[in-house]
């Protein structure tokens, strides 16, 4: 994987918001996770890892190319978005 980007989203559910993702995706897409760490293997050949802990939301994107890249960004984001519909949008910067 040659394309990455990692986000930092404050919010108090970051546990919630991880499970509620990784089961929602788990029906179409492998997914492994934890309450703390979640791994889903995202068409196009991306990869999102996911780490909560009591304040933030720490997400990493893998793929093969910036475009993959950017579209799993709006994916996840859009997802995560829908999942914490009360704080959303949530902020977050990608680097």
């Amino acid at each position: 994987m040659s394309h990455a980007a990692s986000g930092l989203i404050p919010t108090e559910h970051a546990s919630r918001y991880l499970q509620q993702l990784c089961k929602h995706w788990s029906h179409k897409l492998t997914v492994e996770f934890t309450p703390l760490h979640g791994r889903v293997e995202l068409p196009a050949g991306a990869v999102a890892t996911m780490d909560a802990d009591s304040a933030h939301l720490a997400v990493r994107i893998e793929a093969p190319d910036a475009e993959t890249l950017e579209r799993m960004k709006g994916v996840v984001m859009n997802h995560l978005d829908r999942f914490a519909f009360r704080e959303a949008p949530l902020p977050v910067a990608w680097s």
